[in-house]
């Protein structure tokens, strides 16, 4: 068997490349994304329209979802099989979706229950993994130094999302209606966990003067519905709600521990967390995984009830994690016995804690996460089941 894999330079692109070929698959690449993020969607076409009809290709694979890929494949008549791993993904909204060469897999469950709909038959829902063999190397590898190096009482790695944040491009630009709309709007999401309000609360006032203040906005004619809501919720607003709460959570801890941040983004708002800069994915985000007592993670709210790939990360190392609740966790594990949640920045305060003071059951709980990950949860694992769902639904 012979795929396609339409690569962008996705961290997890290269795992999945690497179980492909274990199963026997003979992966080729495009990567024509990854040195030109300007791609137009005609060169695209004619990239993977060469690829089609130059070899015998069981179907062409990406990390998300790009529109022209799909109308190649619609077109030439092969599968295009997608893996979404963020949230927002505007592409969604394309009429490409709809296409019936698409086999697209969403890893948020309310991602998947929005954009199901539109392609029912096409459309499932997979939840993202890991490469525990990769961090298993790693972690195993680390010298004592290591551990007093990378080691913290609590440590984040990830964006401060400042850097990315649309919304306070356009600040200035906006309505002092809007600004204190949106200030209200996500002061009031801050206290709310697990249910995310910000699309249906938004008027047409405030999404029009945002869509058109910002000129970068979303715009394509090739779209089945309008954008303009969702995108404002998720992207902008949900972005800035992203900043404030990481900024205010960091904060709030280093008032009474020891917080290591690892991160490329502006950390002069935090003035009591030990910042260390940026970390190599493959060589340094394991150690640091592996080293801390506690791993924090704050999911960006945009993703509303799915894991994002950072969850799956720290328990592949055998890292203790501490994460927000999300929807889904449940479904795949046990809370105060693989992991631990909070919903309330009282009780995030609570459990760090107490857990920085139960050595013996924080590490129980770190053993079991990755126990159950390695059995359950590995990319062999979850590309199994979908070329499963993909040879079901081919015959």
């Amino acid at each position: 068997m012979e795929i396609l894999f339409y690569r962008y330079n996705s961290i997890c692109e290269p795992d999945i490349m690497q179980v492909f070929t274990d199963f026997g698959i003979t992966v080729h690449t495009e990567e024509l994304e990854m040195h030109n993020k300007q791609t137009s969607p005609r060169e695209c076409v004619k990239k993977v329209s060469e690829w089609i009809l130059s070899r015998s290709l069981a179907f062409v694979f990406s990390i998300n979802f790009f529109p022209a890929v799909s109308y190649t494949c619609e077109k030439l008549k092969v599968p295009y099989v997608c893996w979404s791993v963020d949230s927002p993904v505007p592409e969604l909204f394309s009429n490409a979706l709809k296409n019936r060469c698409n086999r697209v897999f969403l890893f948020d469950r309310a991602q998947y229950n929005f954009f199901s709909p539109v392609n029912p038959e096409c459309i499932y829902h997979l939840p993202l993994a890991t490469n525990v063999k990769r961090w298993e190397k790693a972690v195993l590898a680390m010298t004592e130094a290591d551990y007093a190096s990378y080691g913290a009482d609590v440590s984040f790695v990830g964006s401060l999302y400042t850097e990315k944040c649309k919304y306070d491009t356009l600040a200035g630009l906006l309505s002092p209606h809007t600004r204190g709309f949106v200030d209200g709007l996500v002061e009031a999401q801050l206290k709310v966990f697990g249910c995310n309000f910000i699309p249906e609360s938004l008027t047409e006032e405030v999404i029009r003067e945002i869509v058109n203040t910002d000129p970068g906005f979303y715009r394509n004619d090739d779209v089945y519905a309008d954008v303009s809501r969702y995108l404002t919720a998720h992207q902008y607003i949900g972005m800035k709600l992203a900043a404030v709460e990481r900024e205010r959570t960091l904060n709030r801890l280093s008032d009474h521990f020891d917080v290591a941040l690892y991160t490329r983004s502006d950390t002069s708002r935090l003035p009591k967390v030990h910042c260390r800069g940026g970390v190599s994915t493959l060589t340094e985000m394991p150690k640091v995984f592996q080293a801390s007592r506690i791993n924090l993670n704050i999911t960006m709210r945009p993703i509303e009830t799915g894991l994002s790939l950072r969850i799956w990360d720290v328990l592949g190392c055998g890292g203790f994690l501490l994460t927000n609740y999300q929807a889904e966790i449940p479904d795949y594990f046990e809370i105060g016995r693989d992991l631990e949640t909070y919903e309330s920045m009282d009780e995030l305060e609570e459990k760090v804690r107490y857990y920085l003071s139960h050595d013996e059951e924080r590490v129980e709980i770190a053993i079991s996460g990755y126990e159950k990950v390695a059995r359950y949860h590995t990319y062999e694992i979850r590309l199994a089941q979908m070329l499963k769902i993909l040879t079901d639904n081919m015959k």
